[in-house]
């Protein structure tokens, strides 16, 4: 029997309406709050198997970024990893979240890192899940070419000619976890047809991933857990993750591909509880 508060809501936050998640223990909440961060084409879903566990000693909040899951659409809303950091400031603003611990997957990494460099007072540590890094900006022709009227309907067709299910099991180790219920809800997503205007918005919007120069400026702690045989993010990104962030560990999880919070939910909070409670420097890994 789980121990903890839930609070589910649709909130409008910044001219947006942002879907979130809020776990919380009364006796918990002078604990910094885990924020989690889901990747490109995913949701809160992706935390499902790591939020009881994580919610059962710390506070946890999951949002779906506009464009995804259950948040909005947006025509107006400007699609950068840097908006989007701040979209969540006031999120927590609202919520009267002061202390956090950004808590990122896939394009989610960025977004937290992206908070670390922002709000250093508010944000305490950093996990990232086998996060985007030293990505660009896309090129100017795909920028322009994406204000073509079509483009939307252009990106609905590749999408919808796509096998989910082989999708999904191109993403994680074992192939056997993909199961119907996973593939039937992250098929929704590309039901909406906004949700196509979307992607058009973010490859127009979306800078480049934060430098080795800005990187070696983040000075909490961050934990880096990556997945060994990650096909999407390989671990060489991780590794040079590791490299410049001055104060982070590195963990690469065995037979474990990119989906790390659904593949590995135990061993990943496990890692996390270890690292919210060491208080010193650490430059070790397990590579």
């Amino acid at each position: 029997m789980k121990q903890y508060v839930e609070k589910s809501d649709t909130i409008l936050v910044n001219n947006v309406k942002v879907h979130y998640e809020y776990y919380f223990h009364d006796n918990q909440l002078e604990r910094p709050v885990i924020v989690l961060i889901h990747g490109f084409v995913s949701s809160t879903y992706s935390f499902r198997h790591l939020i009881p566990l994580l919610a059962g000693h710390h506070p946890v909040l999951a949002v779906d970024l506009p464009g995804f899951g259950k948040s909005e659409k947006s025509n107006t809303f400007v699609y950068s990893l840097q908006n989007y950091a701040e979209l969540i400031f006031s999120v927590l603003s609202i919520l009267k979240i002061n202390r956090v611990v950004s808590a990122g997957h896939s394009m989610g990494g960025q977004v937290a890192l992206y908070m670390a460099k922002l709000r250093p007072d508010r944000v305490e540590k950093v996990v990232l899940l086998s996060s985007s890094g030293y990505l660009k900006r896309a090129k100017r022709t795909f920028r322009y070419a994406s204000y073509i009227p079509f483009a939307p309907r252009l990106v609905k067709r590749y999408f919808m000619k796509r096998d989910y299910k082989d999708a999904l099991s191109y993403v994680v180790y074992n192939k056997k976890i993909v199961n119907d219920d996973d593939v039937i809800e992250y098929a929704k997503t590309f039901e909406d047809d906004q949700f196509f205007h979307s992607l058009i918005r973010i490859l127009r919007h979306r800078e480049g991933d934060l430098s080795a120069e800005q990187l070696r400026k983040i000075e909490q702690p961050v934990l880096i857990l990556w997945g060994k045989h990650d096909k999407i993010i390989p671990v060489h990104i991780g590794k040079k993750l590791h490299f410049d962030l001055p104060n982070a560990k590195l963990f690469i999880l065995d037979k474990t591909g990119h989906l790390v919070p659904e593949e590995r939910p135990n061993e990943v909070a496990e890692q996390i509880f270890e690292f919210l409670d060491e208080d010193s420097a650490y430059p070790s890994s397990n590579i």
